[in-house]
């Protein structure tokens, strides 16, 4: 009989108590045996919790208590609440939140957390001829996640565009059969929780299936990484930008170094993501967050178009300054 020791916090969360009883044999002076029954009670520790940062719903590596801070939340790109850093655990996450599950266009399914939690962005199943592709992570992955991609074929690997969005990545490569996670080798750094799944890539690009490319566009990070899916839509081709291209109301994409302290990129990085893109053609561009605008055609114009206002205004607002300080 095992029963969860009465402690508050996360001690409560780290240790069972279990009663065992354990029937041995003694001898008497006259040869007769009699049986004594003995209870012994054990405490064995729990496995340890992986914490996961609310803010930007980053998980660690399992421990005995969450880490005194999250080095993603702490780089500019990213912040610490006013409220200051809290942790939770996927369990605690299972209890409050749920996933839901919307068709985005042909082959295409997002997965996103109700209430929203973290950053908020969403997961995308590209469901490909030759495999599923997990683009982009969410913190919460549960039973009835799980079931509902493998009853939709399964993933063949997971593919993340940036730091932001790695979350509990691990968690999710091991529930759908441990299948690799491609990430850009230039944010090694910002891996908390290594795991043999994760397979690192390096330079401009990196093919994972026929018809599908990862492209290093940097920017926001300098592994900033999109997807690439030829065949889509009867040869259309489309992008996944998570918000390495940031998808707009407008119909356009912009760009940042940091989204949450309005931190722009420069005209030279933002021209340099263009003519990485160039070789590759697409029809529509589809970003991390539901509800802030989709480009469901003429994508390739559309970002041509962002790129030359962008660089038109950094231009003009560096021209001024530069006035300004003379």
């Amino acid at each position: 009989m095992c029963t969860l020791l009465q402690q508050t916090g996360w001690a409560a969360e780290r240790a069972i108590r279990c009663r065992v009883t354990q029937r041995v044999a003694v001898l008497t002076n006259r040869n007769d045996q009699q049986e004594v029954a003995l209870t012994v009670t054990l405490v064995y520790p729990a496995v340890m919790p992986a914490f996961i940062c609310t803010a930007c719903g980053t998980q660690y590596p399992p421990s005995d208590a969450p880490p005194g801070a999250c080095p993603i939340c702490i780089d500019e790109r990213q912040f610490v609440p006013a409220s200051g850093q809290s942790w939770t655990t996927l369990e605690r996450l299972r209890n409050a939140h749920s996933n839901k599950f919307r068709r985005l266009a042909t082959g295409l399914t997002t997965i996103e957390t109700t209430p929203a939690f973290g950053i908020g962005q969403r997961a995308i199943l590209a469901r490909t001829p030759v495999g599923n592709v997990l683009w982009d992570c969410i913190a919460l992955i549960d039973d009835a996640t799980v079931d509902l991609i493998k009853g939709l074929g399964g993933v063949a690997a997971i593919a993340i565009s940036h730091p932001h969005y790695y979350t509990t990545m691990v968690e999710w490569s091991r529930a759908l059969g441990g299948v690799p996670i491609h990430l850009h080798a230039a944010d090694r750094q910002w891996v908390m929780r290594a795991d043999d799944a994760v397979q690192f890539w390096e330079g401009d690009s990196k093919t994972i299936g026929p018809g599908l490319t990862l492209i290093r566009l940097g920017g926001h990070f300098d592994g900033g990484t999109v997807l690439h899916w030829a065949d889509w839509s009867e040869g259309r081709g489309v992008v996944l930008s998570g918000d390495v291209l940031q998808v707009v109301p407008s119909g356009h994409v912009s760009f940042m170094w940091s989204y949450p302290n309005l931190i722009p990129l420069s005209a030279a990085k933002v021209q340099r993501i263009a003519e990485i893109l160039e070789p590759f053609a697409f029809d529509a561009v589809y970003g991390a967050f539901s509800g802030r605008g989709q480009i469901d055609a003429n994508g390739k114009q559309a970002i041509a178009a962002s790129v030359a206002r962008y660089i038109s205004r950094i231009s003009e607002t560096m021209s001024d300054s530069g006035n300004a300080s003379a």
